[in-house]
């Protein structure tokens, strides 16, 4: 009997110009997925979040994080410097490092107790040199075996005032050049060098594909729509001065707004069900919102540094929400709460009551998931086929001054398109 071969997949399709109608086999195709990955996590040019340099205060500590898939470990060393390495061993490709957090002098492999320095080097494995018998040595590792050829895998490390990042790309450029002049100023007026204090993290599983997060910060569209908190506690809806930035690559962005009074206004809350007119607080203090000095006008900046973190500051609520892919219709979404060491113990304490609004099972933060998990639910019903539509304030791609627009959505788009060569 004659073999037949395999099937294979016809090559994806992004019909027409522009990013205003993104396919949904974008959210739902495996290989597209796995393209994803290699381009923009492991691949050229990009860097990838991986901590808080405050959440590793002390030589030896250490936390799991990932670059995509990958799990990784970020890890301060002896002199202080930071190592981001892979938690995979060289020898039989066991992912040793189990604890999320910890502090270490070496790393052992459980398996066969391979031993490697902070820094990734391979430090010493059992029975290289055989094991002696009387006169005669068995076994061994071969006499050309070279330690210095088989340590961990080694990420590149850029930090920028508290944030850090890894690269697999030994070339990528400088994180300034890569963040771009237009939204250095707004990472800046929260990562100014003041040192930081985590309070916090938090955790959850979200069944959608990775970019609709993303797409979620990049959308000022929603918020005044779908949160109930947000149009009626005006943080944030469609009547507040606003504007939205993005870089010239049009990954990365900024959404950027300043709370007003909310109640009602017919241009904003007419007809929108989230709208409750007569819903009040029994605790007052979950918006005991205190002006910051250094906010210089805005309550209110959700910055997206594409592709694998948020940075939000929501009134007095700081976080980074480390996006971890996890296959192509889901990921995890890791939620690390900080505020600054010069705080004042009531500032602290208005953070961590704040906080409340968001991560996942935030008043505001837990819509979010959910209809994440509804978005996917629908791309897969009809296995890929079908567009959404993403054509409020146009199908150009520009930075604007008010939120009526889904421009950022486009811009991250016709990068993607670009770099993944659909």
């Amino acid at each position: 009997m004659q073999a037949t071969a395999p099937m294979t997949a016809a090559p994806r399709i992004w019909e027409g110009e522009g990013s205003s109608r993104i396919p949904f086999w974008a959210y739902t195709d495996p290989d597209i997925y796995r393209r994803e990955l290699d381009r923009f996590f492991y691949g050229r040019g990009h860097w990838a979040y991986v901590a808080l340099d405050a959440e590793l205060p002390e030589p030896g500590d250490y936390k799991l994080s990932h670059v995509g898939e990958r799990s990784v470990i970020v890890v301060r060393d002896r002199d202080r410097s930071l190592h981001v390495v892979e938690n995979r061993c060289a020898h039989r490709g066991v992912r040793f490092c189990q604890k999320p957090r910890g502090k270490a002098r070496s790393f052992v492999c459980p398996y066969h107790q391979w031993t490697y320095k902070l820094n990734g080097d391979l430090a010493g494995l059992p029975f290289r040199q055989g094991v002696k018998k009387g006169d005669v040595t068995e076994g061994g590792m071969p006499a050309d075996f070279d330690l210095k050829q088989h340590g961990l895998t080694k990420f590149r490390v850029a930090t920028y005032n508290g944030l850090v990042f890894a690269s697999l790309d030994v070339d990528a450029p400088p994180l300034e050049e890569y963040f771009g002049p237009e939204v250095m100023p707004w990472l800046n007026r929260i990562f100014d060098g003041r040192k930081l204090v985590i309070h916090g993290t938090s955790r959850q599983r979200i069944p959608g594909n990775w970019k609709l997060m993303m797409e979620n910060i990049k959308d000022p569209y929603h918020p005044g729509l779908l949160h109930t908190w947000f149009v009626t506690f005006g943080l944030w809806r469609a009547d507040q001065q606003s504007r939205m930035v993005m870089d010239a690559e049009g990954r990365h962005a900024v959404m950027i707004s300043q709370r007003n009074a909310g109640g009602e206004a017919k241009a904003v809350t007419e007809g929108v069900t989230s709208f409750k007119k007569d819903m009040a607080l029994n605790d007052h203090r979950l918006l005991d919102v205190v002006v910051e000095p250094w906010w210089n006008g805005p309550s209110v900046t959700m910055i997206t540094l594409f592709p694998s973190v948020i940075i939000q500051q929501q009134v007095n609520s700081l976080s980074t929400r480390h996006i971890v892919p996890a296959g192509p219709g889901v990921f995890d979404f890791i939620w690390t709460h900080f505020g600054f060491e010069d705080d004042t113990p009531e500032m602290t304490r208005r953070r961590l009551r704040q906080a409340n609004l968001f991560g996942p099972a935030g008043f505001v933060s837990a819509d979010d998931g959910e209809v994440i998990e509804f978005s996917q639910a629908g791309f897969a019903q009809t296995g890929g086929q079908g567009e959404t539509v993403c054509e409020l304030d146009g199908r150009g791609i520009a930075p604007t001054p008010h939120m009526v627009t889904e421009t950022l959505i486009r811009g991250m788009y016709g990068y993607w398109r670009k770099v993944m060569e659909i």
